[in-house]
C-alpha cells in the first residue's frame, strides 16, 4: 500500500487524459452543433431554368423555380430544417415593388417548397434592395438617402404578401427604424398574429457582403448603406439595436456577419432569453472555399471549425451556405 505521506503527487493532466480517444473527446464536447440548428439561403431567379452557378460563391447558384422540389427533398433527406429565400425579379424601379407583388418570385418560391415540403420552415427575407433599380433598401429622398418612413408600408407590405403565400418566419433585413413594429402591425392586421418575426438586429455595414450583392445583383448604383447598417466598431449600439427591435416585437434576432462580429453574437446571447440567429454571410463562405479550393485549408476541419465558432459563441440558429455541405458527412 502507498504511503501517501510520502508520495509526490504528479501534475494534474486530466485535461488531456479527456482528450486522449473520439469517443472521450466527444462524451465530453460543450458545444452541439446539429443540422437542426442550419438554415440554408436559397438564390431563386425569375425565368431562370435549372441552375446558373455564382462565380463568386463556389459551389453555390442561383436556381430557377423548378428546382426547388429537389432542392426540399435535398434538404429533408440531410435533416435540414428551414430555408432563407432571396429573389431575383425580371424588373426592377425605385420602389421596388416586385419585393411586394403577391406574383412575385419569392412569393411563388415559397407556395412551390410548401407543396414539396409542407414540414420545411420557409423563411422569408424583407427588404426592397433585391428589388430597387438603385440598389438601395427603400425609395429615396432628393438628396439620395433612403426614406425611412416611406419604407415602412412597403416592408409591411411585403411582409404580408409573404405570409399569404405560406411563408413560417418573416426576417426584415433592411435595417430602417420601426420596421418591427410596422411588419406586426402589418401581420396581426392581416390575421397572421401567430407569425414570428426574425429581425436581422444588428447588421453591421460590412465588406464581407460582396459575393452575395453579385449572387443577388443587389450592389447599391451609388453611395453605401452606411447610412443605415450598423457601423463595426460599435458593440453597444448593436446591445441597443437589440433590445429595441424585441421590445417592438421580433420573437428572433440576427447578428450579421456571424466571425468578424462573434463578441457581439456572445454578448446578445448573454444579455437576452429570445433565440438568437447568426449569419455566416457571403464573403466568409466565399474566403474559406478559396482557401479550400487552392490547398491550403483542409476542408471538412476548416468547416466543422467555422460553424462550431459560431454555435459556441452562442447561435441557436446558423444561415449559413454551408449548410448541406456540412450535414452530409453527419
Amino acid at each position: 500500500m502507498l504511503d501517501w505521506k510520502t508520495v509526490e503527487l504528479p501534475p494534474f493532466k486530466r485535461h488531456r487524459r479527456l482528450r486522449r480517444s473520439s469517443g472521450i473527446r466527444s462524451m465530453v464536447r460543450e458545444t452541439d452543433l446539429a443540422p437542426r440548428n442550419l438554415i440554408y439561403p436559397l438564390f431563386i431567379e425569375a425565368g431562370l431554368q435549372g441552375r446558373s452557378p455564382i462565380l463568386s460563391m463556389p459551389g453555390q447558384d442561383r436556381i430557377g423555380v423548378d428546382q426547388l422540389n429537389a432542392e426540399a427533398n435535398d434538404l429533408a433527406r440531410l435533416g435540414i430544417p428551414a430555408v432563407l429565400l432571396f429573389g431575383l425579379p425580371v424588373s426592377k424601379d425605385d420602389l421596388g415593388s416586385g419585393a411586394y407583388a403577391r406574383d412575385g418570385i419569392v412569393q411563388q418560391s415559397i407556395r412551390r417548397l410548401k407543396e414539396a415540403n409542407p414540414e420545411l420552415v420557409v423563411v422569408g427575407d424583407v427588404c426592397l434592395c433585391e428589388y430597387t433599380s438603385h440598389g438601395h433598401c427603400g425609395p429615396l429622398l432628393p438628396d439620395g438617402s433612403v426614406d425611412n418612413d416611406a419604407t415602412l408600408p412597403l416592408l409591411a407590405e411585403t411582409a404580408v404578401t409573404l405570409a399569404e403565400a405560406g411563408c413560417d418566419i418573416i426576417a426584415p433585413s433592411d435595417m430602417m427604424d420601426g420596421r418591427v413594429t410596422a411588419i406586426r402591425l402589418a401581420l396581426d392586421s392581416a390575421g397572421f398574429a401567430q407569425t414570428p418575426i426574425l429581425s436581422y438586429a444588428a447588421k453591421f455595414s460590412s465588406a464581407f457582403y460582396g459575393p452575395f450583392r453579385d449572387a443577388a445583383d443587389s450592389a447599391p448604383q451609388f453611395g453605401d448603406r452606411r447610412g443605415y447598417q450598423m457601423d463595426p466598431a460599435n458593440a453597444r449600439m448593436a446591445l441597443d439595436e437589440v433590445a429595441t427591435d424585441i421590445q417592438e416585437g421580433a420573437d428572433m434576432v440576427m447578428v450579421k456577419p456571424a466571425l468578424p462580429y462573434l463578441d457581439v453574437l456572445r454578448q446578445v446571447r448573454d444579455r437576452v432569453d429570445v433565440p438568437v440567429a447568426a449569419y455566416n454571410v457571403s464573403g466568409e463562405y466565399s474566403m474559406l472555399m478559396a482557401a479550400i479550393q487552392n490547398g491550403w485549408l483542409d476542408e471538412h476541419r476548416a468547416i466543422d471549425e467555422t460553424l462550431t465558432s459560431i454555435r459556441r459563441a452562442g447561435a441557436d440558429m446558423i444561415i449559413t451556405y454551408h449548410a448541406k455541405q456540412w450535414a452530409a458527412r453527419q
